[in-house]
């Protein structure tokens, strides 16, 4: 039964219209790959590591395969080809075409039976080794436990893997559940992947598979330490998105940030380009059991809290919808939100509560990630310090999923030990105090916290109904999300979009779709 006393009908009203809204996409995106996406059927296919150049070879062969036209039949048939004519792997194949030892495009045609039979080979053991990541998780749920939730969310940023294991580590003998590794400024913005460890980053540490892999090793020994399981966070967007997803897969993290829109409105990338890349991406970690966040916190960063409030549902709906396009369960839909009302304005912290309220009743499965108090934090400390008790406070109240903790010198610095720890000290006495809270509380029929909730769906829904009639492509343009205006064909990495050939095939996306988790 509804607290909020919400319309179940406009509820189903907005999930019918944003159903619609990502069926139209979906046939764009059916018909198209993307550079991304190659790369990262390269990665799966085991093609690894940077030539002379450091450039990394899923790169030089992706775009070795453009140059010469023939990209929209996909890479996994040209690495296919080579394999069946050459008697080499995917890893071997790549190397000799980054010595210029091999032209791929030139190879004779091999029977496409071969090609398939070649292909699937492989990439079945790289499904099998997802899986394998998938049960290991488990078994440590299992054997280790978990914190309760909300999960206890930390961010380390120094730039440095090395020392983010440090701070990281820290963080969990603190109590934290989940960490998550900033990425440096502007990754998302790099047609590549980085590769090996690295230890210089600006405002965070870059995304690469060999980072990956040290924060998961450091993040398992703290976890048998303390006695739980600890998840791992990163950064499953921009111009990366299915790779990062895919080193993810293979490296057993278990939330990627994964957002269908964030991309194009928040760093311009072409929105062509993402709606194809985020499929792929989410696919990947639906079948890998990684919890996927969203991202409609940011556009309470460019918009009013309180004058678009609606947005952010509409675009919850919207991801949920893309969501199950790409296999991925309830259950593993971080659906974001924020606490991002400016505090003087009057009873705000009511509507915060109805917003989160609403999220919950309209999403009851999914693990809701919750943003903490950003846009209004001030160098007063004392103060911000309140406004993330009042953020923990809803939290629990409202039964969220996912705590991003808020710091008290967020407006300050990148945070210090002793700041995630006052952090984790301030969420934990709330959480533990308020446990129950949400149990034995009623809301005022008609008050003023079920107008609130019952008015954002309404508007809600009228935005959702407004863009299944518009197309989604032609509402960005428009500047309906976050006021946020992006051109259908503008933005970075327009020319990594290309239509698919008849013959085209990945061999990937059936296995994850269809495949046994």
């Amino acid at each position: 039964m509804s607290k909020l006393n919400l319309d179940k009908g406009l509820i189903e009203k907005a999930r019918g219209a944003a159903y619609n809204i990502a069926n139209d996409v979906q046939s764009f995106i059916d018909s198209h790959t993307t550079i991304t996406v190659e790369r990262t059927i390269a990665r799966l296919l085991g093609v690894d590591g940077v030539d002379e150049m450091e450039t990394p070879l899923p790169n030089v062969v992706v775009n070795h395969i453009l140059k010469g036209g023939g990209l929209s039949e996909g890479i996994a048939y040209w690495i296919g080809n080579a394999m069946v004519y050459t008697g080499k792997t995917p890893q071997e194949i790549a190397e000799s075409v980054s010595k210029g030892e091999l032209d791929l495009i030139k190879i004779p045609a091999q029977s496409n039976e071969a090609i398939a039979d070649a292909i699937k080979n492989i990439a079945l053991k790289t499904v099998d080794r997802i899986k394998d990541n998938r049960k290991k998780r488990e078994d440590y749920i299992n054997n280790l436990g978990e914190g309760p939730k909300p999960y206890l969310y930390v961010i380390v940023a120094t730039g440095n893997i090395y020392e983010d294991v440090v701070q990281a580590q820290a963080a969990v003998r603190q109590g934290a559940d989940v960490v998550a590794v900033i990425r440096s400024t502007a990754q998302s913005l790099l047609d590549y992947v980085p590769y090996g460890a690295t230890t210089e980053g600006f405002g965070g540490t870059f995304a690469t598979q060999e980072n990956f892999k040290i924060m998961r090793k450091a993040l398992d020994e703290v976890g048998e330490e303390v006695g739980r399981y600890i998840r791992l966070c990163n950064y499953c967007s921009g111009l990366c998105m299915p790779e990062i997803a895919a080193m993810g897969a293979m490296e057993r993290l278990d939330m990627m940030l994964n957002d269908a829109l964030y991309g194009i409105l928040f760093r311009d990338i072409n929105m062509q380009r993402t709606l194809v890349d985020q499929y792929f991406s989410r696919a990947i970690n639906g079948f890998a059991g990684i919890i996927i966040n969203t991202g409609e916190d940011n556009y309470l960063t460019t918009a009013d809290a309180v004058e678009e409030a609606h947005t952010v549902l509409a675009s919850q709906f919207i991801n949920e919808q893309f969501a199950i396009k790409a296999g991925i369960p309830e259950e593993q839909m971080g659906l974001g939100h924020a606490f991002e009302m400016n505090p003087d304005v009057t009873n705000g912290f009511l509507w915060e509560l109805a917003q989160a309220q609403m999220a919950r009743e309209i999403f009851p499965k999914a693990p809701l990630k919750y943003m903490p108090p950003t846009k209004f934090m001030t160098g007063n400390i004392f103060k911000g310090h309140i406004q993330n008790a009042l953020f923990n406070l809803v939290s629990i109240w409202t039964n969220q999923g996912i705590q991003l903790l808020g710091m008290l010198t967020e407006a300050i610095h990148t945070p210090h030990m002793h700041d995630r720890a006052l952090s984790i000290e301030n969420a934990k006495y709330i959480f533990n105090n308020c446990r129950d809270l949400g149990e034995e509380i009623e809301f005022k029929k008609d008050g003023q916290i079920q107008k609130r909730a019952q008015e954002v769906l309404k508007d809600a829904t009228a935005l959702l109904e407004q863009i299944e009639g518009d197309g989604l492509f032609s509402t960005i343009e428009e500047g309906k999300f976050g006021g946020v205006k992006r051109s259908r064909t503008g933005g970075k990495g327009l020319n990594g979009v290309v239509r698919k050939t008849e013959g085209y095939f990945n061999p990937f996306i059936d296995l994850f779709l269809g495949g046994d988790k």
